[in-house]
């Protein structure tokens, strides 16, 4: 397993060409606010701002202020009117195998359309839109179209139950809902428009519903609330007169856990968040829009679809891959199949799939041409140095750097990133800050540490895309934020840094466990247990023990055939050693569990709240979230022997 002295250098050509140098970084960091005075260039402004940063009222900042502009503009007209009108704006690929190509100027004609939609259904600037579609190319015309009116979108994930988009809904008192009829899993249609319909029997806010045919199911429509997306759209006019809207005029609301079990709603504002986003995009994968093909693997439905699926990539006029389905359907070379079909040359996933892609074998990628990859990119979580070494070898051929990013839907863009061109990467680390932010990782006391130190990650510099408030609730955003460190950005990780100054994230500090006095965190033991050839995937967390306050408890996936015919305990005895010997004896978990498979959300994160729950023998709370809740019936069987 890789260490902290591990490091890969950027391919050659790759640093001869990048497009952020050295010296840039170094005049960013020297000046901050006339970088990001500088990068407001990236976007189309109606008014320029003259005021950068408006620091008048902390924690509530506002960035370009004075500035006016219009998002679907920056994303799509500006691009048309350039010239680029014929340039491919997505390649979507349906999970059933249907296909389409959208240029810059169909998407913009669709969004014009929907925008006349909307109007025409009474969506004017401030009203909330609520979206509950799958990876379909509608879901980005809607989000377009509610930012060209001036609405905020709520996007909903599609696999939500409906008693938690009806919340979301009465939250944001969204007046109007977009889904579709049904959507596809594994090649098979599923219904979605009847969750929606359960849903608004608890939203008297809602007077209109606009529904996408996707599958052609039959649905219930009910009178004078439901209109077909291609009767309401498909009638409308391909030409809309945009209106513009102040810097910090709201683009949307995204919705997250919350530490009490209420979600908490993500305010983003429209100036700061383009330019923070659009300039990430470009600097941290090297984005060269006229050639590169770039697929983020998320949905729509989580701040990386938002960021970097819908608006970087369009405000810098790039071409993105965008699709439905899984990695496994219809087999498990999927994903590798649409890099080499579509050339994509940038990859940005979850180390959850590539865990699983190593569980599956490095046999199913190597049946493709890979070769048009020259950037790769992790997100989500922090990647243990198994899974960057496998991801760069057997992904990238050892000759594309590995863009590990740490971020939250609260900050809206990277945060800390090495930027491929002039960085040396490390696997695990998630490196520097990016250029014209500040992070440090601090004590109880919130002073700095430097050397190997562990401690909390802060950021203690406003920047352009962090979030502005919490939808509805000014107080709860203070104290959730600001409040730990003050005048800080507590961003609930745990962090160490290195005799290099390197960062590494080892994951929320309520996964930092005190066992008999010692600090632990379950990301460094998850990677030594995925370190371990027989391991093909690790949930680490901590359970009440009278002995030690807290114990290790440890559930593990094994690659398929790596331990056959070796005794079950010896299997676990052995793992627990491994441990051990790779960080320290206090180390060793208490209780190690080989399990088929771990609870995680539909966004591919591990519900480790539940793990703890199954550990300390608590009742279990809200499984709705999961992909597949029966995973923790078989954990809990698994238990009881």
């Amino acid at each position: 397993m890789a260490d902290d002295s591990t490091t890969f250098p950027p391919p050659a050509e790759l640093a001869a060409n990048a497009n952020f140098t050295k010296d840039m970084y170094d005049r960013a960091q020297a000046d901050p606010l006339a970088f990001w005075t500088e990068q407001a260039n990236r976007l189309s402004w109606a008014t320029a701002p003259t005021q950068t940063l408006d620091e008048s009222n902390p924690p509530f900042y506002k960035w370009y202020a004075d500035g006016t502009l219009n998002a679907a503009y920056n994303c799509l007209d500006r691009h048309v009117e350039a010239g680029n009108g014929d340039r491919v704006a997505f390649y979507w690929e349906g999970d059933p195998g249907d296909t389409r190509t959208i240029t810059y100027a169909q998407l913009t004609e669709e969004v014009c359309k929907a925008a006349n939609a909307l109007t025409e259904l009474g969506v004017k600037s401030g009203d909330r839109v609520a979206l509950y579609l799958p990876m379909i190319p509608e879901a980005v015309v809607a989000m377009l179209a509610c930012a060209r009116l001036g609405a905020m979108h709520v996007v909903v994930f599609a696999g939500f139950s409906a008693d938690a988009l009806a919340a979301r809904i009465n939250d944001c008192d969204c007046q109007v809902v977009i889904t579709a009829d049904g959507q596809y899993r594994r090649g098979k249609p599923a219904p979605l428009k009847a969750a929606v319909d359960k849903a608004l029997e608890h939203t008297p806010g809602v007077r209109s519903t606009i529904v996408v045919q996707r599958t052609g199911e039959d649905v219930a429509m009910a009178e004078g609330r439901d209109v077909w997306w291609h009767d309401v759209v498909g009638r409308q006019s391909g030409e809309h007169k945009y209106e513009v809207f102040p810097a910090e005029h709201p683009l949307y609301v995204m919705y997250t856990s919350g530490s009490t079990g209420k979600p908490k709603g993500i305010l983003h504002t429209t100036g700061g968040y383009l330019v923070g986003t659009s300039f990430t995009h470009w600097a941290s994968f090297d984005l060269k829009a006229e050639t590169d093909v770039f697929w983020t693997a998320a949905d729509i439905g989580w701040v990386t679809g938002h960021s970097y699926l819908v608006y970087a990539p369009l405000v810098n006029g790039a071409t993105s891959v965008m699709y439905e389905g899984t990695p496994d359907s219809p087999h498990q070379g999927r994903w590798w199949e649409l890099i080499d079909k579509y050339k994509v040359s940038i990859l940005y996933c979850a180390p959850t799939a590539i865990r699983t892609f190593m569980k599956w074998g490095e046999q199913v990628p190597a049946k493709y041409d890979l070769s048009s990859l020259r950037v790769l990119g992790s997100v989500g979580e922090p990647i243990n140095p198994e899974a960057y070494l496998w991801y760069r070898h057997n992904i990238g051929h050892d000759n594309c750097p590995v863009v590990d990013t740490w971020w939250q839907t609260e900050t809206g863009m990277h945060m800390i990133a090495p930027l491929p061109g002039i960085e040396n990467g490390k696997p695990g680390a998630a490196m520097r800050p990016i250029p014209g932010t500040s992070i440090k990782v601090v004590n109880d006391e919130g002073h700095e540490l430097t050397d190997d130190s562990t401690g909390y990650l802060i950021i203690d510099k406003p920047w352009p895309a962090m979030l502005r408030t919490l939808w509805g609730d000014d107080q709860r955003y203070v104290d959730t934020y600001w409040s730990r460190f003050p005048g800080k950005y507590f961003a609930g990780d745990g962090a160490k840094v290195d005799a290099d100054g390197d960062i590494w994230l080892l994951g929320r500090v309520d996964d930092v466990m005190n066992v008999s006095g010692h600090r632990l965190s379950t990301t460094e033991i998850e990677s030594a247990l995925v370190g371990h050839p027989w391991v093909a995937e690790s949930a680490v967390v901590g359970a009440a023990d009278e002995t030690t306050g807290q114990a290790i408890v440890a559930f593990v996936i094994l690659r398929g055939g790596a331990a056959d015919g070796i005794d079950a305990d010896e299997v676990i005895q052995t793992l627990r050693t491994h441990v051990a010997q790779e960080i320290s004896p206090i180390a060793r978990p208490r209780q190690l569990m080989v399990v088929p498979e771990l609870p995680k959300t539909r966004s591919g994160k591990i519900m480790r709240r539940l793990l703890r729950d199954l550990a300390e023998n608590r009742e279990l709370g809200d499984v709705t979230t999961l992909t597949d809740a029966t995973v923790v019936t078989l954990i809990q069987d698994n238990m009881r022997k």
